[in-house]
């Protein structure tokens, strides 16, 4: 043995030499984040109902599919649900139902289960008058709900509320790791505030283009278009959420998704028809696509389902660009909510008394506006005697920094822009029509003085107290600030500074 060796091996025997400390063991690898997409379709029959109005109409011709569109996001530890539906909006006994069918299937908890219309006025029978639902009134009041009034088709309910099952079970089982990316863009153009203050100073819905007694918009319009993405290991998107505030009200002809079908097909077109496209719709309550100044005679409605859905669909794309193929994960996920309770307003008892007069007469013989409000304050009336309350869900769902605020309302823009600015997430995406439906809720500047307008009318749709939007708004930015924002992935940065490229560092050659 070398003379270094036996003196190693004395110093071992002696304990003059300490050998080196075992390695610690590696930190467990992070949970892969996962993320899953699928889609049912939902298209309903030709002849069914239509939604949309306060009268029934029916479907005669089908332009293109209604789906349910569905992504699951899973951070390890927790799981949501982000569900987009082709529908007007979504009954809370169908939100319930399906909540529980999902979580017994997949343990996903209820409140982490997102459902949102897209508030397609061109899709099927999911909402309305629900079968024996004012079986308590006078024969009047059972004429006027089942014969007059748009209702929804409990075989269709069915339908769709075992499609929303399938896909969020489906996105569900067909988890895989990804990468994922999240960012903002703009689309200006396609949306407009549908309220105009007048020179007289009352406020109007739709005041007609050329009126010259328009003054000035009533309310602001969103026109960011909120997109996440996520892609595989292989670089390829597995699907998208797409969030912008209008109403889907371009109504192509017949059946359809509404102008979310070309914004699907602008996206489809480049990564593939396989794609999924979720898409939410924003505090679009008082936003249609209509611009009641354009100087120029507004599109008709094939024109305008692909304007609003091409442009739309086109800024999208070009965020997702941004994004390709996915920067990272977006963790923490996680759901909060909470359920409010809102008395409905009460028309007064000689509205009431004039109303019950004219809704027994033969509509074709009265004003028809006149005569569907009249009609609506009977139901109103009779609601209020079964349900003098409603109940409002609003939900938080997390995905990194980004953060989903819900309310089960056509919800006034306003509202979602106050959300964005106090929620204290770098992204935040206020969803409309979601988990619920309880009609219009505009801020209480319109049952003011100056306000007025189609949206702030009493109805068996709209009725809710006039506090309940702030209350909804200050309940979904608390939620919010009990959560902690995920970070933003970005890019990584360049190397440091070394030298300037070397083809390019030399002086002008002349000769």
């Amino acid at each position: 043995m070398s003379t270094r060796l036996v003196a190693l091996a004395a110093l071992l025997v002696t304990g003059g030499f300490t050998p080196p400390a075992r390695l610690a063991a590696a930190d467990p690898p992070a949970p892969a984040f996962k993320a899953g997409f699928a889609e049912r379709d939902i298209t309903p029959a030709i002849g069914s109902e239509a939604p949309g109005g306060y009268g029934k109409a029916y479907h005669r011709t089908l332009h293109d599919p209604c789906k349910v569109r569905a992504a699951v996001f899973d951070d390890g530890t927790s799981r949501v649900a982000l569900v987009g539906i082709d529908a007007l909006g979504i009954d809370r006994r169908t939100v319930v139902a399906v909540r529980k069918r999902i979580a017994e299937k997949t343990g996903i908890p209820a409140e982490a289960v997102l459902l949102g219309a897209s508030h397609s006025h061109s899709s099927g029978p999911l909402t309305g008058v629900f079968p024996g639902e004012y079986d308590h009134g006078s024969d009047l009041v059972k004429k006027l709900a089942y014969g007059n009034t748009i209702a929804a088709d409990p075989k269709y309910v069915q339908k769709v509320e075992d499609a929303i099952v399938e896909a969020v079970c489906a996105a569900h089982d067909g988890r895989v790791a990804v990468k994922a990316g999240v960012g903002r863009g703009s689309e200006p153009t396609v949306a407009f505030n549908r309220r105009f203050r007048m020179r007289d100073g009352r406020t109007i819905t739709h005041p007609g283009q050329g009126n010259p007694a328009i003054l000035e918009p009533a309310g602001p319009t969103d026109p960011e278009v909120g997109v996440i993405g996520a892609w595989d290991e292989k670089g390829k998107l597995r699907g998208c959420v797409v969030n912008f505030a209008c109403h889907a009200t371009t109504s192509p002809g017949g059946i359809s998704a509404n102008y979310v079908y070309y914004l699907e097909k602008v996206i489809q077109g480049y990564y593939g028809k396989d794609v999924p496209v979720v898409f939410l719709n924003g505090a679009s309550g008082d936003v249609t696509q209509v611009d009641n100044r354009s100087p120029y005679r507004n599109p008709d409605p094939e024109q305008f389902a692909q304007l609003v859905g091409g442009k739309v669909g086109a800024e999208a794309l070009k965020v997702l660009f941004t994004l390709d193929p996915g920067l990272g994960p977006l963790t923490p996920v996680g759901a909060k909510a909470e359920v409010l309770t809102f008395a409905r307003r009460k028309p007064s008892p000689e509205r009431v008394k004039a109303a019950y007069e004219l809704a027994q007469k033969d509509p074709a013989e009265s004003d028809p506006t006149d005569w569907a409000f009249a009609k609506e304050t009977v139901l109103l009336d009779a609601l209020l005697k079964k349900e003098p309350a409603a109940e409002a869900e609003v939900q938080a769902v997390q995905v990194g920094p980004v953060v989903f605020l819900t309310t089960p309302a056509e919800y006034f823009c306003q509202f979602g822009l106050d959300q964005r600015a106090g929620s204290g997430f770098p992204f935040t995406f206020p969803v409309s029509l979601a988990n619920g439906c309880v009609g219009y809720v505009p801020t209480e500047d319109a049952f003011g003085p100056a306000g007025g307008g189609y949206e702030t009318r009493l109805t068996s749709y709209s009725n809710l107290d006039i506090t309940a939007g702030g209350k909804m708004r200050d309940v979904g930015i608390k939620l919010a600030k009990g959560m902690k924002p995920g970070p933003v992935p970005a890019r990584a940065k360049p190397a440091p500074f070394g030298q300037a490229w070397p083809y390019g560092d030399v002086r002008p050659e002349k000769e």
